[in-house]
């Protein structure tokens, strides 16, 4: 194995926390003086599944699922301070999914500690720690496989004897450090840590050892962490809910107001384009027992990022951080996805967008699409959207005589990504679709050009086509989830109970 970058020794670390340790907190505790920072735990199989991408756009490298969902996103920033946490109960998925990740990781760590069903489950977290067998297999294979340092996760087992036992044999696997959080595997934050535990195994072994568990009892401020590294006789201190609480913690300045604090992380969330649910979430576990206030109500009933800084007197930032990015997306977009149809089997795509401003207000492609298509004497066009869970964007593809045709970009809206999809059909078909400037085709007549009610003996039908259209160009359909599954976008999320309790790797 190469040398690690990093010694694990004499460091302060900001724990891997579920829903919590996502690239904003990340970031905001490297800010205030964190050492290292571990992502939250990621289980294997999803990992496995994933595709490293990197987003030219948030200056990002995303390990995207089949589903589009983004499930680690990192950056160049945190790139040799970051360790990546991974719950895993079989060696060779571990590492497949740690050499995914190692050319943009710190280290890999693999959560042995965690006692949430949602770990322990296929023999994950803590159900590890009943099977050293199995953790000697997973350690000495990433050990030998990955050129980044190999570390783990525990919680003290009933007896210290065992315990010491156990890190003994973790440390015979050569791994670079061992985090012990000073619990049982039945204990919980509100139970005392047994320091004396995690003094025992640091005695006990040369490898660094990371004390974990103190917030309650021991780490209320910066000068405390120190102390809790001195009675548990550990290395390096590592610390979760003193850090979710106000990660200011780890400034040696002293630590900041929590309104000034949450206030940075929102705009680590905006210009990283976080899940607006995670962003909630985190703000949540800061505002603690405010989180009833006026202030909690309106996080916990925002919907987007927008709706966050709203609420933070943020809006301005929002707003030139999304023109950068748009701005950003433009350009790539032009340069490097040509305005050509690309096809692949029955579908063609195109590097479109719909701007409402290049159409008349009576007029959309989606009416010019629907009225070829009557002359043609072909079906309706068929309108299929997908919504994207990251950002909540829409794509959608039509359906034209058997064809199907969509944009490769993603629309904020699913009216509009509808008419992209439209304005690719119009353009491969070579149809005209009504913009501005363009030569009257004759598709949609005068009257509808210009909104004027028509006057004749076809009144009946006209009316009835009229209405045709409008409901083909306003009617809401339901949205399809990525999963397939209908939405209903605009029925709002149920998240407050969600949003109390925090579990932790």
């Amino acid at each position: 194995m190469a040398a690690g970058r990093l010694s694990f020794r004499n460091m302060t670390a900001l724990a891997p926390m579920v829903r919590v340790g996502t690239l904003p907190m990340r970031l905001l505790a490297l800010d205030y003086g964190a050492d290292v920072v571990y992502c939250e735990e990621l289980i294997d199989i999803k990992m496995a599944q994933c595709q490293r991408i990197v987003n030219d756009v948030l200056e990002t490298v995303d390990f995207v699922a089949p589903d589009e969902r983004v499930m680690f996103r990192t950056c160049e920033r945190e790139k040799d301070r970051v360790i990546f946490q991974m719950g895993t109960a079989d060696p060779e998925r571990a590492l497949k999914v740690a050499q995914l990740v190692e050319k943009d990781v710190a280290a890999i760590d693999v959560n042995m500690g965690c006692p949430k069903e949602y770990s322990t489950k296929g023999g994950m977290g803590a159900a590890l720690l009943s099977d050293p067998d199995k953790i000697e297999d997973i350690l000495k294979k990433l050990v030998k496989g990955v050129s980044v340092p190999v570390t783990c996760k525990i919680r003290i087992l009933p007896s210290l004897e065992e315990t010491v036992s156990l890190v003994q044999r973790i440390e015979k696997t050569g791994v670079t450090a061992v985090a012990v959080h000073g619990r049982f595997k039945d204990e919980r934050p509100r139970h005392p840590v047994h320091c004396d535990y995690i003094q025992a195994v640091a005695q006990a072994v040369s490898i660094p050892v990371i004390a974990n568990g103190g917030s309650l009892d021991l780490v209320k401020n910066n000068s405390d962490i120190e102390k809790f590294r001195k009675v548990t006789g550990a290395s390096s201190v590592m610390l979760a809910r003193a850090a979710m609480w106000n990660p200011s913690v780890f400034s040696s300045q002293g630590t900041l107001p929590v309104e000034k604090v949450m206030k940075e992380y929102i705009k680590y969330a905006i210009r990283y384009d976080n899940h607006a649910f995670n962003t909630k979430y985190c703000l949540c576990q800061m505002l603690r027992d405010k989180v009833e206030s006026p202030l909690g109500r309106q996080v916990q009933a925002a919907q987007t990022n927008a709706e966050i800084s709203e609420a933070y007197g943020l809006q301005k930032f929002y707003q030139e951080i999304q023109e950068q990015l748009q701005a950003k997306k433009d350009a790539l977009h032009s340069s490097n996805q040509p305005d050509r149809p690309i096809m692949d089997g029955d579908l063609m795509t195109m590097a479109v967008k719909f701007e409402r401003r290049d159409y008349p207000p009576q007029i959309t492609p989606k009416m010019f699409l629907l009225e070829w298509s009557r002359k043609e004497k072909l079906e309706q066009p068929q309108y299929e959207t997908v919504q994207r869970s990251q950002d909540r964007a829409f794509q959608s593809t039509v359906t034209v005589a058997n064809r199907k045709y969509r944009s490769s970009l993603w629309e904020k809206s699913k009216k509009f990504a509808e008419q992209a999809s439209a304005i690719v059909c119009l353009r491969v078909l070579g149809v005209p679709e009504g913009r501005i400037g363009e030569e009257n085709s004759g598709l949609v007549c005068k009257r509808k050009r210009e909104g004027k009610p028509k006057c004749s003996s076809e009144e009946g039908r006209s009316k009835k086509l009229h209405i045709d259209i409008l409901q083909e160009t306003e009617t809401p359909k339901p949205t399809l989830g990525m999963n397939g599954d209908e939405q209903n976008t605009a029925k709002p999320l149920k998240q407050a109970e969600a949003l109390r309790e925090a579990p932790f790797s």
